[in-house]
Formats: C-alpha cells, structure tokens, sequence
C-alpha cells in the first residue's frame, strides 16, 4: 500500500499548489481520493496509470475536491476506456456529472456507476477481495466523509523447510494451509497449522480525513491505522477561523493522531496564508510524531 499526493492545498490552485487530490495504490490498482481541479495533469506528470484507476472517492462537493473530475471522465472517452469507473461521492455529484454532459452533449462510452453517500454513521461501502473501504463522517460546512481503507488480511505463509519433513504433504495441500486448516495424515493424526505455516504480515490500514472541524469522536474508528492524513488548513495562531471555517489546526490534527495511536500523520490542505510550511510540522511536533508534510508528487510508504 502506497498513497501518492497529487494535490494537497486548499481553495484555489495556484502554479507550484494544487488543490487535494491523491492516489492510494494496493497492488496494481489505484484508488483516486478526491480529484481537485489539475488532477489528470497531476496523473500524467507523475506517471500514474489512468487505466488502473476503477474507484473514486469524493469527501464532499467543494469545488476544490471534485471540479478535476469532469475532466477526467471526458479524457477516459477520449482515450477508449472500456472498463467501468464506480464514484462513491455525496448525493449531488451524480446530477452534477450528469448536467454537465447533457449540456455539452458528451456520451461516455464505458459503465458509470455513482455510488451516492447520505448516512451520518461510518459504512462499508466497497469491500473486495483485497481490501475494504469505510466512510469516516466528518463535520464541514456541508456534508462531508473521509475513507478508512484497510486490507484483507493476508494467507499464510507456508515453512516451506517444515513442510519438507512430511513427504506426504504435496502440493495440493499447499492452498489449505495457506487459509489456516491442518492436515490430516493418513492414518487420521494431525499436523497442525501453526506447525507448518507462518503468519502473514498484519494487513496495512489508511485514513483520510480531509475538510473538516476537530472531531475527536473519529478516534475509535481510526484507532491504530497505519497511515493518517488530517486536514491542517490553519495554524493555532488562527484557530477562531478554523472554527468559523469549520477546519482544523494543525495541533488539533496532531491531536487526533495522539488519541487514535495511529503510526504516522501527513497533514494537507494548507492555506495559501502561510508561506513557510515547515511551521504545521513544528506545531504538530509537540503533540505527535512522526508527522510529515504532504507535498505535490511526495508519496509515502504505508
């Protein structure tokens, strides 16, 4: 699990600061986390495969999470796209899209599905066979989630120099172990699983908290998450805007982070009011760390 910034400010984009948008990659798909207006150049200048994107989350429908999108649903017609794109977003979006093609007479030619969000408490909305996703209700000026995405926990792994020891044990048996079961012996004794097999890895978790007031009641349900990214759109210093606003300062992100034990906090989301950015690590330092800055084209190991 790798996540990579493709925009991390607030507001309005400017030429080195694009507004929040960022890919999550889980083996060989992306998922594409808010998409703020430069996304698809943001996609193409780091390289980022637009055929490997399926899913695509949108916190909330302030033009500087989701005014990208459009644009990149019209340049996957353009390009061929046959494979079918599924939005989870908030009631809205879908009338939205929709307008917009009607009025600029754009027929998309592969499935398009959206997935509309309205419910106040945490929901799965998208499990496969290699993760699942679950919103995170935040508190904003309009209705707005963030996304808990965490694996599935993997198979075992086999010892593969026990298993040698038991000529019996051929390669068919090998899947079963990898789920945990025993083997059975032909004489009907047991070897058991813990025996011949070691654990896999704990499955890797991300959070994404974008826009929103500090909210220490999403602390259970990010409780230990491997990677959290909290909005930090202002410093202490302007704490009455924050609340006015409806953000977070980046000592209330740290804040959270502290009270979740999560590994890591990225903060995002900046204000342009703030020419040194350096100044959200120190303050956040003080409460939590590790924490980094996200920055345009940075990406962070999970």
């Amino acid at each position: 699990m790798k996540l990579h910034i493709l925009g991390c400010h607030s507001a309005t984009p400017r030429s080195a600061a694009f507004p929040s948008s960022q890919v999550l990659e889980i083996g060989n798909e992306l998922l594409l986390i808010d998409a703020g207006e430069g996304m698809q150049i943001q996609l193409r200048k780091y390289k980022h495969k637009f055929n490997k994107i399926k899913h695509i989350f949108i916190s909330h429908l302030h033009g500087d999470h989701f005014y990208g999108l459009v644009g990149f649903l019209s340049t996957l017609r353009l390009i061929g796209r046959e494979k079918e794109i599924h939005i989870y977003a908030p009631v809205g979006l879908k009338e939205i899209i929709t307008l917009q093609f009607k009025i600029t007479q754009t027929d998309i030619n592969y499935p398009l599905y959206f997935h509309e969000l309205s419910a106040i408490e945490s929901t799965q909305i998208l499990s496969t066979d290699k993760f699942t996703i679950s919103t995170i209700p935040l508190t904003h000026r309009i209705y707005t989630n963030g996304y808990l995405v965490r694996e599935q926990p993997a198979l075992r792994k086999l010892n593969i120099e026990v298993v040698r020891q038991y000529p019996e044990i051929e390669t068919w048996a090998f899947h079963n172990l990898k789920r945990g079961k025993d083997f059975i012996r032909e004489d009907g004794s047991l070897i058991p699983n813990h025996l011949l097999t070691l654990p896999p890895p704990p499955p890797k978790s991300y959070a994404y908290c974008s826009d929103t007031q500090y909210k220490p009641d999403i602390v259970p349900l990010i409780k230990g998450v491997d990677l959290l990214y909290h909005e930090a759109t202002f410093l202490e210093s302007e704490k009455d805007l924050a609340i006015k606003t409806r953000h977070s300062t980046a000592r209330q992100a740290a804040q959270i982070a502290r009270e979740a034990g999560v590994k890591q906090l990225v903060l995002g989301h900046f204000s342009s009011r703030y020419p040194d950015e350096s100044l959200f690590t120190k303050e956040a330092q003080d409460i939590f760390s590790p924490v980094a800055i996200a920055q345009e084209g940075k990406s962070f190991e999970i």
